[in-house]
């Protein structure tokens, strides 16, 4: 299995190599740059897995280089981790805001730091998609973006097509609707709750006669199911 490769952006070096070391025994691959310049050619050589970015850092602050990574189409998506030694509020706010996934406050522990990155490493890991899935007389088709119900072929909107997907491949399973986000919008992308709601509604009236397969699990969340007599 191939180890992440995670790019540490820090000045000092005896933080690093400790970081790096940690890392290491622990199943990750890092590599070590001091600065933003050498950070970014770093990325433009190989796009890393994850990265762990200082605060403070010579020249580039390591906020104005997490704003610019996340305008860039190819770094947009690079999950950043932000490692400082300022923990006021308004400080973890800006960090966050300037597009990182999580924030580390200086002194920490390692196993917080490897907690911290594994877990933003498995909101960020695609789901693995399944070319045809078939639930009861229900299927989709990914290769051909194609539903059908009973061998009638049915009209789903993209995002509800995505929806389908992922319940489809965890049928009899409730998600809540912050999982559904996660892994159907992505946890990167910032929408309320309900908007699941509004496009199981759509689901459903795309579903037609098939729509009570999409069960509404009273305060857990949404659940599809093939034990339906429609």
């Amino acid at each position: 299995m191939k180890k992440p490769r995670v790019l540490i952006v820090e000045d000092e070096s005896s933080i690093a190599e400790l970081i790096a070391v940690n890392l290491r025994h622990n199943g990750f691959e890092p590599i070590w740059s001091e600065d933003g310049a050498s950070a970014q050619r770093e990325i433009d050589a190989a796009l890393p897995d994850l990265v762990l970015l200082d605060w403070m850092l010579p020249g580039q602050s390591g906020l104005a280089l997490a704003r610019q990574w996340r305008k860039d189409p190819r770094t947009k998506s690079m999950p950043i981790v932000m490692l400082t030694a300022r923990g006021d509020e308004p400080d973890k706010v800006s960090g966050l805001d300037a597009g990182a996934d999580d924030y580390i406050t200086k002194p920490f522990s390692t196993q917080e730091m490897l907690a911290r990155l594994r877990a933003v490493l498995r909101r960020r890991a695609p789901e693995t998609v399944t070319e045809r899935v078939e639930v009861g007389e229900l299927v989709l088709d990914n290769a051909t973006h194609r539903v059908t119900w009973q061998g009638t072929p049915l009209k789903v909107g993209p995002t509800e097509f995505k929806l389908l997907g992922y319940l489809m491949q965890h049928a009899e399973r409730v998600h809540s609707r912050s999982q559904l986000l996660d892994k159907v919008w992505g946890d990167h992308v910032y929408i309320e709750e309900r908007t699941v709601d509004v496009h199981v509604k759509r689901l459903r009236e795309s579903l037609g006669t098939a729509a009570a397969m999409v069960e509404t699990v009273r305060g857990a969340g949404y659940r599809l199911t093939s034990q339906v007599t429609v």
